[in-house]
């Protein structure tokens, strides 16, 4: 049995026949060829398949995809293009915020959707004054936020260095 489905994905509408046990992790790898977002863990542990559902980070092997008809996925083919990339992806490359590569895709589409987060004041379990809209990017909000995307090769110094330079002109906050 397959159920239709139709999704926008990187900004183009795109209809789909799945088992419904297809998590969207593998309906982009295996029937759109969406490559970017990687299989890590399969068990929302890593991150490496992050990606944005209607403007939030989201663990693509932890739900299935006829659970996002008519949604707006954003992988990260759809963050940036090689002719254009996205602020973040050339603060990634400025500040060598990767080694093997692996895990990068997940750490870019969730740095993005964090940094949209924190614009909405979203307080996170190390924010200072939860009830300010103006959080403070420390090393410990940066840290908590992104804890949920692991580098094996553990260049987090440099990923963190990274998503600051991809703030910087974007105001003191975020």
């Amino acid at each position: 049995m397959h159920i239709s489905i139709e999704f926008v994905v990187n900004g183009q509408s795109t209809p789909l026949a799945l088992d419904p046990r297809t998590t969207l992790l593998d309906a982009l790898r295996e029937h759109l060829h969406l490559t970017g977002t990687k299989k890590g863990c399969d068990h929302g542990q890593c991150g490496a398949c992050t990606i944005l559902i209607n403007g939030q980070r989201m663990n693509s092997c932890l739900t299935f995809a006829v659970m996002h008809d008519g949604d707006d996925i954003v992988t990260i083919e759809g963050v940036g293009t090689p002719e254009h990339l996205h602020a973040m992806q050339s603060a990634f490359l400025e500040h060598d915020g990767f080694q093997c590569g692996y895990c990068t895709p997940g750490q870019i589409c969730s740095a993005v959707g964090m940094l949209d987060e924190v614009r909405a004041g979203w307080p996170s379990h190390v924010t200072a004054d939860v009830s300010t809209a103006a959080i403070e990017l420390t090393d410990a909000e940066l840290r908590e936020r992104m804890s949920g995307n692991v580098c094996r090769c553990a260049a987090y110094p440099n990923i963190i260095a990274a998503i600051r330079a991809a703030t910087e002109g974007v105001g003191a906050h975020a």
